[in-house]
């Protein structure tokens, strides 16, 4: 049974709490790195969530939010080829030779046109979606899956971030067709905070990386799409788009009216010929104060009451030989902290976001033992210690940070160092005046 913390939030739990911070370390060099970015052909803007597969196997990673990309690669495998894709845009197909230590990558918008024959296969929208959901485990593998997935999470103040968590973790990935909870182990992790832009106030997100993988609508649909609550969204077909030069439905969603407690609107993409969902972008209605007052919040001082400002979600999947696999998900949470007696509110946003970086089908006896499972309540941010040295990840791959989140690294170690520095020299003061 899923833990009930989860049921009716999308998973998805802020503690306020003061919090303490820490690092670890390894390196390995059997493999090659391939850095770069991926533009827009027409308009050169950076594209973000592409993603970057090494064709014959499963070693995949996307782009940053600035287009950026890591891809760390097996020597073995330097003769291979790399697919570059992206939800409504062609597809590029690249040999590992031609990458260069800093590679840029142009991609073409898709243009697309369904017959009037495919779209009238089906009466309305929503009974296409429903169709998704009936038939969704034709569409996936019927075994373990055990996956490698980079885990990210950050907080900004304002425009500014103050913390940052990452980590690689292993998932083992239960069948749709059962009723069997995913299980993940933490591998390799560190954070980086800088408390005094946060405060006596902390923010956490409940969950790690649970909060990313509970959007896996089509393993988890009662976290939006429930047999009772389906009904309760109008659904309307919008123009086709591409993923992987395959056609896609594009269908809209929205609530027919605010009876649910949790209303949802956004779009699904859904693959022309398996009916299989390809990717799910939506976002939670927060326009009622006093309705989504505190809505997101598990744990907080009472003094405090907090309003989201945004709340939005994405999910993404991945075809390999007619099957389709969790691939990406990310949640960004945007939200306005009041506290009594201060005249000015602070307001923070927290993003998530995990991406399977491998995967493999396993034989049924493959388990993540009970005593490495993480909890679904657990807090990442206090489940890791230690700091980093430059070869931190080895071979991993991991999604390029951001300029803005390396440059806060920086300062956030440099304002370490000097506390340091300050705390040592008031030591030596306090010996010099002990000394006889």
């Amino acid at each position: 049974m899923r833990p009930s913390v989860f049921k009716q939030q999308q998973c998805l739990q802020l503690l306020f709490l003061t919090f303490a911070f820490c690092f670890s370390l390894g390196a390995q060099s059997n493999f090659t790195e391939y850095k770069g970015k991926v533009t827009d052909a027409k308009s050169n803007v950076a594209l973000e969530a592409v993603s970057l597969t090494v064709l014959e196997t499963n070693i995949t990673i996307i782009t940053n939010s600035e287009g950026a990309f890591l891809l760390k690669v097996p020597n073995v495998y330097l003769e291979f080829k790399v697919e570059i894709s992206l939800l409504g845009y062609h597809t590029k197909v690249l040999p590992l030779s031609e990458f260069s230590s800093r590679t840029n990558i142009n991609l073409s918008e898709a243009i697309t046109e369904l017959s009037a024959v495919s779209i009238s296969a089906y009466k309305n929208a929503s009974n296409l979606v429903k169709k998704v959901f009936e038939d969704k485990n034709k569409n996936v593998q019927n075994a373990s899956v055990f996956m490698t997935a980079f885990y990210r999470e950050t907080i900004k103040r304002r425009n500014r971030n103050v913390s940052l968590t990452e980590a690689v973790v292993n998932i083992l990935k239960q069948p749709h067709s059962t009723s069997l909870r995913d299980a993940i182990q933490l591998n390799k992790a560190r954070k980086s905070t800088d408390y005094k832009r946060l405060d006596t106030v902390s923010v956490k997100l409940q969950g790690g990386p649970f909060s990313t993988i509970y959007l896996d609508v089509m393993k988890y649909p009662e976290y939006i799409f429930t047999d009772k609550t389906i009904d309760a969204y109008r659904f309307s077909f919008d123009a086709p788009s591409t993923i992987n030069n395959r056609n896609v439905y594009v269908v809209s969603f929205k609530p027919i009216s605010n009876k649910l407690n949790l209303n949802y609107s956004g779009k699904l993409y859904i693959d022309v010929k398996s009916l299989a969902l390809v990717s799910a972008k939506y976002t939670l209605d927060v326009s009622n104060k006093q309705k989504s007052k505190n809505l997101l919040v598990k744990r907080k001082p009472r003094d405090i009451i907090v309003y989201p400002l945004e709340a939005n979600y994405r999910v993404d999947y991945k075809a390999k030989a007619g099957k389709w696999y969790y691939s990406y998900s990310n949640l960004n949470l945007k939200f306005k902290v009041n506290k009594k007696r201060e005249i000015f509110n602070k307001v923070y946003t927290l993003s998530s976001e995990m991406a399977v970086t491998d995967w493999e089908i396993t034989a049924t006896d493959k388990k993540i033992k009970n005593k490495d499972r993480l909890r679904p309540t657990v807090i990442i941010t206090d489940a890791i210690s230690g700091f980093s040295d430059p070869d931190f990840w080895g071979e991993y791959n991991l999604i390029e940070p951001n300029k803005s989140i390396e440059s806060a690294i920086d300062k956030i170690l440099a304002n370490i160092k000097k506390e340091k520095q300050k705390e040592k020299q008031q030591d030596n003061q306090q010996r010099k005046v002990k000394m006889p």
